[in-house]
């Protein structure tokens, strides 16, 4: 057996066992006749690097394959990643473009080669995060969403589902990202408060109607004054007064002219702006939905946007030419639409000015009234967003959805915490045509091909379409798929579907999927509609939902905020399995964990504690156990520890049934730190019989054993150095909670320990010199308690520092009181301290701690305080006063405690 080295050092054993693990391929052992238990990881971008939400996620599931190998089940933990469409091409052409080179100099299929290059030496960085984090993933299964057999699968759904009649071809509105000229999805939009306006325009009412106040005019406010070009109707609320004898009128355009109504809507709010709201369908989601309402079929919405967001004529040729080949925005100091429409409006006299006072009172004029405004920008291109009227492929998510809601409905699909379900229903019921085309090269490309008049035939090849088409001449559709699509079929696509595997048949439906709440219908959903709909069963039986890591404060973690915190340079200061901790004891269901690196040293202390303490074991003769057995027992101290394991086997299984990651966590922490290192260690220091190094053995391989899947890399060091095993910890046995909890030896030495630590705080708080031995007195104690101080007075005079027991009444004089149970333990303290001295000091400290808990007390009952001042404040006068009166509760203690 190797002595343990003084000093535990994460760096040097993490990269050492991570190494052997996967080169012994002990994260997939060979169990064929094991219950199979399988669990998908969602696939990180080829080009990301692990964040700290990664660090959660992954670290969540590698808890749960971990646990479930150790019980000695067939464990699969799927892994790959994803081809990410946008961001690795941006990725690409940014490397191109540092060579003064554009993705257009090239071919598709050129540019296309020059990914996969970009792939092979670069693509894999975050896979080899994933393994400094201790993921015991299956490896040499790795998959990828563009490799050669989960593109099969991809191109096959797509035509399934448009032979289903679930996937069609529709002009609609989509999120369009002009820097990248392609529609992007919900997820990649992120919205940001931008400085903006509300511009207020008067649109001219037709054929001489006016409104009952005899007004010729409407006056409209809008934030997006450029896309008036192409306004197709004015809204109203149907209950306003003010237009509801001009409801189904005429009103004109000012600029181009253009003749539309206006129309009864519950879009339009009268309380915001005038009430009245231009109507641009072709630029606007809820416009969109207001045209179609009005009776606007989408073909007939106007466009004024080119791919790249500048002005181009409408389909009723409207628009002054002046305007056309403006973009939307001014840009590199040539005037935009924006400026040119709000200029025009002015000069024609439209424009009504915004009107404020100034501090002399007078009054001042402007083009807008200042607002801030909510603006959708692209999250890799940083540039706007344009809702764009397009022709996308779209699948029927309504059609989809039934099948999912159902099966969360009857259980079939258990959603963690259950808190989530009534947002997913919400979603599923209210679900969109789901598009998924993109205007990219990288990704994988539409099995559709055009003919001359723009006739889709779909197929897996481009044969079978020309079979289709018969003798005309057929064009590939140039867009990819959404990776959203291909990676919806992750929990089947990556055994082998569409081919009957054996792994498929094993290994599907999967058991559980750990995702953050933030892609529940980006891709919980989506692989759930795919799953039910291709495979006829749930993809998985349950689904757990976890926060997000936030910053100390609570605040969402951005580059922008400086609070971003890299899980590597954690891994680097305190070890992966300090991280690892942190993570699995902050995961509380249904709430965001906050960051507190203070935490994870913490955690690094706890790893460190144990190593000492199997330092002190095998300095003291124990060694590993020989059996999976608890050893038999007769003293209280190690029938003790014996029944606090098995009952920490049985609150962490409980805990992980429940997927309660934080109460399995504490569970194991306690008991090591507490229990074992603290008590057992200390009671059992200077007896170490042959019995107790038996029992120190079995307890120190089920914590080794028990603590593996939230800290693998120093349990599986340890479970080497401690004595000879006859396999790696990572594939042992997980203990079996069969023995039955000794209640009495629980109750006995939790009683000793109640009294000791009472006896030590009252030492503390009344001064008592560390070295002075005390007598104890023992009144009122019942048989029970007077037959333990028998077995364990040499324990006690050890660990209290007692130097004799009587029965019976103390002498005269100051003395200490103690109670524990139904018994007084009183220690005479005359000749050993001050006692008026220290009653002194004691009640001066009461004073002042009940001074402040008060004071404290008295802001925090001030709404003025707690409604005003910075939440950070309140926070931090919440704690103090906590703290306080605590302190000021000690403090009284050890005064009663001197009579």
């Amino acid at each position: 057996m190797t002595e343990l080295p003084k000093t535990f050092d994460p760096a040097d054993i993490e990269s050492r066992w991570y190494a052997h693990w996967e080169e012994k391929g002990l994260f997939r052992p060979e169990r064929p006749d094991a219950t199979p238990f399988t669990i998908v990881n969602p696939p990180p971008n080829v080009t990301g690097s692990l964040h700290i939400g990664h660090a959660l996620d992954n670290t969540l599931q590698d808890i749960v394959i971990r646990y479930e190998r150790l019980r000695g089940k067939d464990a699969l933990w799927v892994v790959g990643t994803d081809h990410a469409g946008i961001a690795t091409q941006m990725v690409v052409e940014r490397q191109l473009n540092a060579q003064q080179q554009k993705r257009t100099d090239f071919t598709r299929d050129e540019f296309v080669a020059k990914v996969w290059e970009w792939k092979a030496e670069s693509g894999g960085a975050i896979t080899r995060q994933l393994r400094r984090l201790g993921c015991s993933m299956d490896w040499a299964n790795e998959r990828f969403t563009m490799d050669e057999g989960f593109s099969k699968a991809v191109i096959k759904t797509f035509v399934e589902l448009h032979k289903r009649g679930l996937l069609y071809r529709d002009k609609r509105l989509v999120n369009w990202d002009p820097h990248f000229r392609s529609a992007i999805s919900d997820l990649e939009v992120e919205t940001v408060e931008t400085k903006g306006g509300f511009w207020r325009f008067r649109y001219p009412l037709a054929d001489g109607v006016t409104l009952a106040d005899g007004s010729d005019h409407i006056v409209v406010a809008t934030t997006r004054p450029e896309t008036m070009l192409a306004d197709m109707a004015i809204a109203v609320h149907p209950d306003d007064e003010r237009y509801k004898s001009v409801i189904g009128k005429d009103i004109l355009q000012p600029i181009t002219g253009r003749r539309f109504a206006i129309v009864a809507d519950e879009h339009a709010d009268p309380a915001l702006g005038t009430g009245a709201v231009k109507i641009t369908p072709g630029h606007d989601f809820n416009d969109f939905d207001v045209g179609k309402r009005a009776g606007l079929k989408a073909g007939e919405m106007l466009n004024m946007f080119d791919a790249d967001a500048n002005v181009v004529q409408t389909a009723d040729g409207l628009i002054p030419d002046r305007f056309l080949g403006l973009h939307r925005f001014r840009k590199d100091g040539v005037v935009g639409a924006r400026e040119a429409v709000v200029a025009e409006m002015k000069t024609l006299g439209f424009l009504v000015p915004h009107v404020t006072k100034n501090k002399e009172g007078e009054e001042v004029a402007a083009d807008f009234e200042p607002r801030t405004i909510q603006t959708p920008f692209g999250d890799r291109s940083n540039v706007v967003i344009e809702p764009w009227l397009t022709d996308q492929w779209y699948v029927d998510a309504e059609k989809l959805a039934i099948a999912p809601t159902k099966a969360v409905r009857d259980g079939a699909i258990e959603i963690v915490p259950k808190s989530w379900e009534k947002t997913f229903f919400n979603w599923m019921e209210n679900i969109q045509p789901w598009c998924v085309s993109r205007q990219l090269w990288w990704g994988h490309q539409i099995p559709a091909w055009f003919d001359e008049d723009g006739n889709p035939y779909v197929a897996e090849s481009e044969a079978e379409a020309q079979a289709l088409a018969g003798n005309k001449v057929l064009t590939r559709d140039p867009d990819v798929l959404d990776t959203w699509f291909s990676s919806a079929l992750w929990p089947f696509g990556t055994l082998g579907w569409p081919e009957p595997t054996e792994k498929l048949s094993r290994h599907y439906p999967n058991d559980l999927l750990i995702s953050g709440f933030d892609i529940l219908f980006f891709w919980d959903a989506r692989m759930a509609m795919q799953g039910m709909e291709f495979m006829g069963d749930v993809p998985w039986r349950k689904l757990y939902l976890h926060g997000l890591v936030r910053a100390a404060d609570g605040q969402k973690m951005s580059k922008s905020k400086g609070n971003v915190v890299d899980p590597l340079g954690l891994i680097d200061k305190f070890g992966a399995d300090a991280l690892r901790f942190f993570m699995a004891a902050m995961e509380s269901q249904g709430r965001d964990v906050k960051m507190d690196e203070k935490r994870v040293e913490g955690y690094r202390n706890f790893a460190t504690k144990l190593w000492n303490a199997a330092r002190f074991l095998q300095s003291n003769g124990v060694t590993a156990s020989a059996t999976h057995e608890a050893p038999h027992a007769t003293l209280p101290v190690n029938r003790w520890i014996i029944a606090e394991t098995v009952a920490t086997v049985q609150a962490i299984d409980t805990a992980m049934t429940e997927l309660r990651f934080d109460a399995a966590a504490n569970a194991i922490y306690h008991f090591v730190w507490d229990q074992f290192c603290d008590w057992y260690i200390e009671l059992t220091k200077g007896a170490m019989d042959d019995e107790t190094k038996a029992v120190a053995g079995w307890a120190f391989d089920q914590i080794l054993v028990m603590l593996h899947p939230f800290m693998p890399f120093i349990t599986e060091e340890l479970w080497h150095l401690t004595g000879t095993r006859e396999s790696e910890l990572i594939v042992a046995q997980w203990p079996v909670a069969l023995a039955a909890v000794d209640t009495d030896a629980q109750a006995e030495i939790d009683w000793l320990i109640r009294l000791v630590s009472a006896i030590r705080t009252a030492r503390t708080e009344l001064n008592v010199p560390p070295g002075a031995k005390l007598p104890m007195v023992v009144r009122d104690g019942a048989e029970e308690t007077q037959r333990r101080l028998d077995r364990q007075g040499v324990a006690l005079a050890r660990l209290g520092r007692v130097e004799s027991l009587t029965f019976g009444e103390p002498p005269a004089g100051g003395a200490a009181q103690i109670v524990v149970d139904e018994a007084t333990f009183i220690l005479p303290l005359e000749g050993v301290i001050d006692i008026a001295a220290e009653k002194t000091r004691l009640a001066k400290a009461l004073a002042a701690a009940e001074k402040e808990r008060d004071g404290l007390g008295g802001r925090l009952s001030n709404p003025s305080f707690v409604e005003k001042a910075k939440p950070e404040a309140v926070a931090k006068a919440r704690e103090d006063h906590t703290e306080k009166t605590a302190e000021a509760e000690r403090l009284k203690a050890a005064l009663d405690r001197l009579g």
